[in-house]
């Protein structure tokens, strides 16, 4: 018996009664699920009980606008990654970049013409899914993943990630309830617009910081957690690798492995890394003679004859890390 996915739903925020009936029509025939707010407020309140696949915001309402909704959709961890699409009236650049800046993907111009907006809205679908096969694929690893946004906001996290954090704050996530479902699923244990603090945003702040080392994280229970770049998937999401106790430098891995001094660990990191004695010296700020005598050692110590058995060695125990 052939199994069917699930009717994609799409949440219509918008305060004038004839836009929500042409879009409920055009989007119910496109064969998707329709659910309507007239209100900012009410949207708010209705996703607290229904994840909607893809939300369709009127920029200009009474009271809380579109762009305000849609900031506070963000702040929800399990909403992160839903698709919003503006729809205005506005078409001064000013508002077009503060509805990006608040979190949506994509505008439509009023009046709306339903077949172009279906097809936007497939094509957003489309890119979420494979979003987010792609966190289920990084969950099913079992790795200490989590992205955060420039304020150190989270947006999603591993299971694992998310089980250390709120192990590490539990003060900050005590009495969470409605806390971070993690992907759309229920039973998360990190309030929403779950932080990582101020050190971490500073850390993220400063061009190249994050690049360049990785962060000690201080915490409420247990040993400390370090945050590591791994890299950045687009203006606003940063992916990082969280392990427990300080980072463990790849000259240190390399020195307890293989019985190395530190400098000598130095040297057979950038043999892995493809230089030349000639470059490792003025790296290090070493005499080329130098150099070539630390190789000779670390060839030695590791039972090697040349240079690429030397690096593939290295890199085995870099890559077990």
């Amino acid at each position: 018996m052939m199994m069917t996915r699930p009717r994609d739903i799409v949440l219509v925020v918008d305060d004038r009664a004839e836009t929500l009936a042409l879009l409920t029509d055009a989007i119910e025939a496109a064969g998707l699920t329709v659910l309507v707010a007239a209100e900012g407020a009410r949207a708010l309140d209705l996703v607290e009980r229904v994840t909607p696949d893809i939300v369709l915001m009127d920029a200009v309402m009474p009271g809380m606008d579109g762009f305000e909704t849609c900031q506070r959709l963000k702040t929800r961890p399990h909403l992160a990654h839903v698709p919003v699409i503006f729809m205005t009236g506005l078409a001064e650049t000013e508002h077009v970049v503060r509805g990006f800046a608040a979190g949506g993907v994509d505008y439509v111009p009023k009046p709306i013409v339903p077949d172009e907006l279906i097809a936007r809205i497939r094509t957003h679908l489309a890119n979420a899914r494979l979003a987010q096969s792609a966190r289920a694929a990084l969950d099913a690893t079992g790795r200490h993943l989590l992205a955060v946004d420039g304020a150190a906001r989270l947006l999603w996290s591993t299971p694992q990630a998310e089980a250390r954090l709120a192990a590490a704050f539990p003060a900050r996530c005590g009495g969470a309830g409605a806390g971070l479902p993690g992907r759309g699923q229920p039973g998360g244990s990190l309030p929403a617009g779950f932080r990582l603090g101020a050190e971490a945003t500073a850390w993220l702040a400063v061009p190249g910081a994050a690049e360049a080392a990785p962060l000690t994280l201080a915490v409420e229970v247990g040993l400390p957690l370090c945050l590591a770049l791994i890299g950045r998937l687009g203006p606003d999401e940063i992916l990082l690798r969280l392990t427990e106790g300080r980072e463990v430098r790849d000259e240190d891995l390399l020195r307890e492995a293989f019985g190395l001094t530190a400098r000598e660990a130095e040297v057979l990191l950038w043999v892995a890394n493809g230089k030349a004695n000639r470059m490792i010296a003025e790296i290090l700020e070493l005499g080329p003679r130098t150099v070539d005598k630390h190789v000779e050692r670390i060839f030695a110590k590791l039972g090697v004859e040349n240079r690429t058995a030397a690096a593939a060695a290295a890199l085995k125990v870099l890559a077990g890390r």
